[in-house]
């Protein structure tokens, strides 16, 4: 399985950024995708997860109303609008054991390269 983030970049406080995870996997609809964000100095925390059926998907708090995931057949996408400076981080798609998108970062097996997003105040 090989995952491929994309779509990073600096953007304004308030403005929008849409990322892209694109998934190379037979079994890719089976499994649950999720985004995840490390700041420098900081442990990699869950963002949005969706699970294998696309109907289903869950955010940290500190993103809901801002941060929208959806997929189709063949990527997985992050919409952030609202953005704010502490949003500021390198953030990586992954793909899960199972077909549900958990928070935890323990329950994702294959992991894209990451994507940089800056936020200026």
């Amino acid at each position: 399985v090989q995952l491929q983030a994309s779509g990073g970049g600096l953007v304004q406080a308030g403005g929008s950024l849409r990322l892209s995870c694109a998934v190379r996997a037979r079994t890719f609809n089976n499994n649950g995708v999720g985004w995840f964000r490390q700041a420098p100095g900081k442990e990699r925390e869950f963002v949005a997860g969706i699970n294998w059926r696309g109907g289903d998907a869950n955010y940290a708090d500190s993103v809901k109303g801002r941060f929208f995931i959806s997929r189709d057949n063949a990527k997985v996408y992050l919409q952030m609008n609202s953005l704010k400076p502490e949003d500021t981080a390198i953030y990586y798609c992954a793909s899960a054991y199972r077909s549900v998108a958990s928070q935890s970062p323990d329950a994702y097996r294959y992991w894209g390269q990451g994507t940089l997003v800056t936020v200026s105040s």
